[in-house]
């Protein structure tokens, strides 16, 4: 049994190294798809999946997310961003625990490492950087100009971040959260596919 979550700040190149892995390792690869399986599940529209997904929404929603407990507490009724993005929330978690029930997968994101903590056939795994390594690394992949990536990299690290302290009240550059660590910026992404899939296929042995 091989299940991988992986945990990437945005440069750290965690878009190739987790489907290069699951090829390796033999296994699914659990992203992209994972926003139109919760869009199926709870009947909204996919484009609206992947707004919610990996992030709180807009300030309006998570205004509502914070003021829901206020109100039902005067008998006012729930707000319904508050259930949605719960509804998100606790509809991810699902999706991804049915698919390590195979067990076998990589997941990127998602908070996985929380989510799947308890289960100890995982292997937890964070990739990160400097961040002016990660912004260059960026820039190599492909992903635009300098400017565009500093400002897409601060966006997604903040709201990468804001959904993990929000529904699971963590950090997710905590080491403690992860079985192995990696400077995805200091050693070629290659090299860090070997080293992670090495790490798994020693915790199933």
């Amino acid at each position: 049994m091989t299940i991988v979550t992986v945990s990437a700040a945005y440069g750290a190149g965690g878009a190739l190294v987790g489907p290069k892995l699951a090829e390796r390792l033999g296994v699914p690869f659990l992203d992209r798809a994972l926003p139109a399986e919760v869009a199926q599940r709870l009947a909204m529209p996919l484009d609206e999946a992947a707004a919610r997904d990996e992030s709180i929404g807009g300030v309006l929603s998570r205004m509502a997310t914070m003021l829901a407990p206020i109100g039902l507490a005067f008998g006012a009724e729930t707000a319904p961003d508050a259930v949605d993005e719960e509804a998100y929330r606790r509809t991810t978690e699902d999706v991804i625990r049915e698919h390590a029930a195979t067990g076998d997968l990589v997941v990127l994101g998602r908070a996985a490492a929380l989510v799947l903590h308890d289960d100890p056939r995982s292997l937890h795994v964070r990739l990160d950087g400097p961040r002016d390594r990660r912004i260059e690394q960026a820039v190599r992949l492909g992903d635009g100009e300098s400017a565009e990536v500093e400002k897409r990299l601060d966006e997604t690290d903040r709201a990468r971040e804001a959904y993990v302290r929000h529904f699971y009240h963590a950090d997710p550059r905590d080491p403690h959260l992860y079985h192995l660590t990696i400077d995805a910026t200091a050693i070629p992404l290659d090299a860090v596919v070997e080293m992670i899939e090495r790490a798994a296929l020693s915790r199933t042995r």
